[in-house]
């Protein structure tokens, strides 16, 4: 732990890191202080103006063991100035024959990489999504089934693995039309298939309230003080035997302390129903 300046406490605290989501937080009120502490953007922009001038970019992506060759495959670009029947003259015919086989991998990264992006998740949780799908996809499982639903279920499965979980309908609001229900099932025949080829059974880690209480509270706009409460009634509800999903732990946690407190109106925007208290 270190000490830094709490804007909502007023003095310095000790902070803890949260080296997964790259937060920096208050440990007495729960503030975060600093967010995506690691900047993986690009130097400069990686694109071409629409004039169609070459690409900016100095150097190319990085290695993907998950690829062949590690991604850096070579591709025989067409000069400038060239007319068009290049791809007809025997380099083009090479590197027509010569086509990627990682393809339909390179596709389905991006697919993870941009729901990844939408979600706000940190970059291990997409590489493991990518060594999900990569797993299912060596064992040529994956023909005639929906895609986006296993794609997205691959990123369900990483984020419970690890440790930062999301609800299957945060997982459907990327999922470029996935269905709920198209996901469920494809999470369950991607668990059957990894434990098909390991032997034994998947570990999925363990989904507690307390995963979901900060980004619930900050989706509604509730001050601190309120979160840290919110925060303090879901772990002390552990100690219960409460047999409900944890989801509906932490709405309902967060419906009672919005009931005691002055932000009632929030309750607009929390999707619950009373027989879950």
């Amino acid at each position: 732990m270190a000490d830094a300046f709490c804007t909502d406490c007023k003095k310095n605290t000790e902070v803890v890191f949260d080296h997964s989501a790259g937060d920096t937080v208050c440990s007495e009120c729960g503030l975060v202080l600093e967010s995506h502490s690691i900047d993986e953007t690009s130097e400069w922009r990686t694109f071409a103006n629409e004039s169609g001038d070459n690409d900016p970019v100095r150097v190319g992506g990085p290695s993907n063991p998950l690829l062949t060759d590690g991604g850096l495959s070579t591709v025989i670009a067409k000069p400038n100035g060239v007319s068009g029947d290049f791809l007809s003259s025997s380099l083009g015919r090479w590197q027509n024959r010569g086509s990627n086989p990682d393809r339909g991998l390179i596709l389905a990264f991006k697919t993870i990489a941009t729901m990844s992006d939408r979600l706000g998740l940190v970059a291990t949780i997409k590489d493991r999504a990518n060594e999900i799908y990569k797993k299912v996809e060596d064992q040529k499982s994956t023909r005639g089934r929906n895609q986006d639903a296993l794609l997205a279920a691959c990123l369900y499965i990483a984020c419970r693995q690890e440790d930062k979980p999301r609800t299957v309908k945060e997982i459907c609001s990327v999922a470029n039309g996935a269905t709920k229900k198209e996901i469920g099932r494809a999470k369950e025949y991607i668990v059957k298939q990894l434990e098909a080829e390991k032997g034994q059974s998947v570990e999925m880690g363990t989904i507690h309230a307390g995963d979901f209480m900060r980004r619930f509270c900050s989706n509604l706009g509730m001050t601190n003080q309120v979160v840290k409460a919110a925060q303090e009634a879901v772990q002390k509800s552990e100690e219960f035997d409460i047999r409900r999903s944890p989801v509906s732990i932490a709405a309902a946690v967060i419906y009672i302390i919005t009931q005691l407190s002055d932000e009632k109106k929030l309750l607009r925007g929390l999707n619950i129903h009373h027989h879950i208290i």
